[in-house]
């Protein structure tokens, strides 16, 4: 009888054991999910360094602190000719985050997909510590780009599953829509992204290239963090078509890409530059042939004769006169070199008067700017 007992206080004592473990276990993937959560929001783990200064894309729940200047990754490995091999480029993301970078920037369709992997291998060591962003749109079939989009659910679920798997995360700190799908409604892609995060796969999104109604559409149904769109001195359609008053009327930030124009405002592209065939889509745009390049370059003088008598060279005033516009405004130039990171960083010292900005608009704005920003393939492909 006593040996009876025994065994039945050790099988309830068992019973007891495995039903507090199966609880665990369900327990733990909406554990898994908080923390993913808190991860790709930085959290109590989020790098900041002195003398980074920091903004926040978006309001409330939508809300995401990063450093002022971000990083684009993309001409590590897509569309800029020649670059460092991988040793060399991870080694230069890692010296961007010392020096405070916190908002990495990359894409499905760059590569395709080799961006995505030199970001995540690059970003391992500090992962939940630093925010990668990256976007899905454009359709990518065995490794190769159709120039086709699609957004549709199923689709915007397995690109977000191969983009975690690529990068190495538990979350997606912020997922664009890369370009406009005129054929899936854009309420249908918010509600797609609202269900992601409500999985934890995605915490915030945004929209690249969009027309203002589509921003609030798209809004209305799942609040977005960021828009990303071309901005920069010779080319300000942002401010002219409404994008930039509804970020700043809906508390959405703002992201200019290609804010140096693809490295020509640094002012070390001329007519003499050659293009990687293979490589390098400024070959195909109207305003990097040679004769547009040499009538657009009386532009960057404008801008190296405005920051020689300031200490500025002409990346840091194009960056800099970015970075005064608002204060939900974060650029991200890219760049293989050190010393063109640390010239890019060093904006963050200066700090001019709005009658100097207003004076150099007014210089540029004497100007005109020659060829447009895209073929008539590519600007097809833009939301408006």
């Amino acid at each position: 009888m006593e040996t009876n007992e025994k065994m039945n206080i050790s099988r309830r004592g068992f019973l007891k054991t495995a039903a507090l473990v199966g609880a665990a276990l369900a327990v733990q993937p909406t554990i898994n999910k908080v923390k993913a959560a808190n991860a790709a929001a930085g959290g109590e783990k989020a790098l900041k360094k002195k003398g980074m200064q920091y903004r926040t894309l978006g309001t409330g729940k939508a809300a995401m602190e990063v450093s002022a200047l971000g990083f684009g990754v993309m001409g590590m490995t897509y569309n800029r000719s020649q670059h460092p091999d991988k040793v060399q480029c991870i080694r230069l993301v890692h010296e961007a985050i010392d020096r405070g970078v916190t908002l990495f920037d990359t894409a499905i369709v760059y590569g395709p997909l080799n961006n995505e992997e030199l970001a995540g291998e690059a970003l391992a060591p500090y992962k939940g510590r630093v925010n990668v962003t990256t976007k899905f749109g454009h359709e990518v079939v065995n490794g190769k780009t159709t120039g086709r989009q699609d957004s549709r659910p199923e689709t915007i679920r397995r690109y977000c599953e191969g983009s975690l798997k690529r990068l190495g995360v538990d979350s997606l700190a912020l997922f664009y829509q890369h370009r406009f799908d005129p054929n899936v409604p854009v309420e249908d892609v918010a509600g797609t992204i609202a269900d992601l995060i409500k999985e934890g796969k995605v915490q915030r999104w945004g929209m690249c290239e969009v027309a203002p109604e589509t921003i609030r559409k798209a809004h209305a149904v799942c609040p977005l963090t960021a828009i990303q769109s071309e901005y920069h001195l010779m080319h300000r359609l942002v401010e002219e078509n409404g994008v930039l008053d509804v970020c700043r009327e809906l508390g959405i930030g703002f992201v200019p890409y290609s804010p140096l124009n693809r490295g020509f405002l640094g002012g070390n592209i001329n007519e003499y530059t050659q293009f990687d065939p293979n490589n390098d889509n400024r070959q195909t745009l109207p305003r990097f042939q040679p004769e547009a390049i040499r009538m657009n370059t009386r532009i960057v003088n404008a801008l190296q004769a405005f920051g020689r008598t300031r200490g500025m060279t002409s990346a840091q005033v194009a960056l800099g006169w970015l970075l005064q516009k608002a204060p939900w405004i974060v650029p991200i130039p890219g760049t293989t070199k050190l010393s063109h990171l640390e010239e890019n960083l060093r904006t963050l010292d200066f700090s001019l008067l709005a009658d100097e900005w207003k004076q150099l608009e007014d210089e540029v704005a004497k100007i005109p700017v020659v060829g447009n920003r895209y073929n008539a393939e590519q600007q097809r492909q833009v939301g408006f």
